[in-house]
């Protein structure tokens, strides 16, 4: 007669109800959260600079944006600045545009 061990499945319940890995994966996702960083108005002149070259000769822009603590990179083509609602339109693939507030930019970088 054969034993027919479970492995790792038989612990796997005892040691991981589901409330606790959400609770784990939480935890581990606070810990990669960071302060946003604090822009001075020369920065924000140089990002307006980027910016408005990019949209001049219509080059690619990467662009580093700040979300409740976790930094990613959208990579586009600015097609309009909207003033009034303080955000970029930013053409991230042909006809898909991103929205992206002015407060939430924390680095621009013009890709040639």
């Amino acid at each position: 007669m054969a034993i027919r061990d479970r492995g790792k499945k038989k612990w796997q319940f005892a040691f991981g109800m589901p409330e606790h890995i959400k609770a784990q994966r939480d935890v581990w996702k606070d810990d990669e959260r960071i302060k946003k960083p604090i822009i001075d108005t020369y920065e924000i002149d140089e990002f307006d600079q980027r910016i408005c070259y990019a949209m001049e000769y219509r080059f690619e822009v990467k662009l580093t944006i700040w979300d409740d603590g976790i930094t990613h990179e959208i990579t586009g083509r600015i097609h309009y600045i909207d003033p009034i609602t303080k955000q970029l339109r930013v053409e991230v693939k042909a006809g898909d545009f991103a929205r992206i507030s002015f407060e939430d930019v924390v680095g621009v970088i013009v890709v040639d």
